[in-house]
């Protein structure tokens, strides 16, 4: 009997009703008219109101990607969600998600992959699915605009919030599923994108500085070229384990961090520039939300067939990252 496989059978997608375009942040940055959109390649993205919460976002877009999928509640065996910016601290925001869509049969887990949690929980999902053969919801959300320090401009001009699901069920085929999954870490990088207070090393006090509590970039260009080599390498070994060309990839999803960032990965993989999927003209830069929600958005655009291959790169806070070869 041919051993069971995993199959991408649902997308979806969220994002807050608020539509904030570059001229509001330039103006307050005081930074020229087009300057974002040159320089990161966005040119508006969503950021949530009051009233708004992760579990929500998430749950609307967990629930289009098993609509989509056309499986009962009682088909997932497991919920992971990765995110950066859970309802709370304590307890996890994946058993609310699961609650809110019905799950009463779904294990439910957070993961705090940073921009690449997308890809860790993708293939831990994979690889659960082939062990018990049973349906997993994979959903990436990150409310980052909360997170955000408005007068420092590295993150102040990139960041959004958003959500993306996946449903991966079990196939006995043998062609779809994760061919290759190569991840990586390179924790001489720990500090350079960091939230400073909040966790166990300095928790909050009285004392806590506004600022302490929001994201910080420490060294942009730093980020950049440590972005660029880690999801090149990790996606020429990923094509070197699934023992396949470069042009065999029909189509190339990175981690939507900013635009000349996954221009020059596609550009030292050697790839054509039809095959990149972007959406951070509109969405910006939702961490680990931007693969599987730019996942979602392309389907609906041009839906993908059944033996496409797929490469998925990312790199974020950690330094953490990989790459990920996926057949449809």
């Amino acid at each position: 009997m041919t051993p069971l496989s995993s199959r991408l059978v649902g997308f979806g997608h969220a994002v807050p009703f608020r539509i904030v375009h570059n001229a509001e942040i330039e103006g307050r940055l005081s930074l020229e008219a087009g300057w974002i959109e040159r320089r990161t390649g966005i040119r508006s993205r969503h950021w949530a109101t009051e009233g708004d919460t992760l579990s929500g976002l998430a749950a609307e877009a967990g629930k289009m990607a098993l609509e989509d999928a056309g499986l009962a509640p009682g088909e997932i065996a497991m919920t992971l969600l990765a995110t950066s910016t859970p309802d709370h601290l304590l307890p996890p925001s994946a058993p609310l998600l699961a609650h809110k869509l019905g799950l009463q049969n779904s294990g439910a887990i957070d993961l705090a992959g940073a921009c690449s949690g997308f890809l860790y929980a993708l293939t831990l999902a994979d690889g659960f699915v082939r062990a018990h053969g049973r349906a997993v919801l994979v959903v990436a959300a990150n409310i980052l605009s909360r997170r955000i320090n408005p007068a420092e401009r590295a993150s102040a001009v990139l960041f959004a919030d958003g959500a993306g699901a996946v449903v991966l069920a079990p196939c006995r085929d043998g062609q779809s599923g994760v061919k290759a999954a190569v991840m990586a870490s390179d924790g001489s990088g720990y500090d350079l994108i960091t939230i400073p207070s909040g966790g166990s090393n300095k928790p909050f006090s009285p004392e806590t500085a506004a600022d302490q509590v929001l994201m910080t970039m420490r060294d942009g260009r730093e980020v950049f070229s440590r972005a660029v080599d880690l999801m090149t390498r990790t996606s020429r070994q990923a094509m070197d384990e699934a023992a396949i060309a470069v042009s065999t990839i029909d189509r190339f999803i990175p981690h939507q961090a900013n635009l000349r960032l996954c221009d020059a990965v596609r550009h030292n993989l050697e790839l054509e520039e039809s095959k990149l999927v972007s959406t951070i003209a509109e969405f910006g830069n939702s961490s680990a939300a931007t693969i599987p929600l730019s996942l979602s958005v392309e389907n609906r655009r041009e839906p993908f067939k059944s033996g496409e291959c797929l490469l998925m790169a990312a790199a974020g806070a950690g330094l953490a990252g990989g790459a990920v070869i996926l057949t449809i």
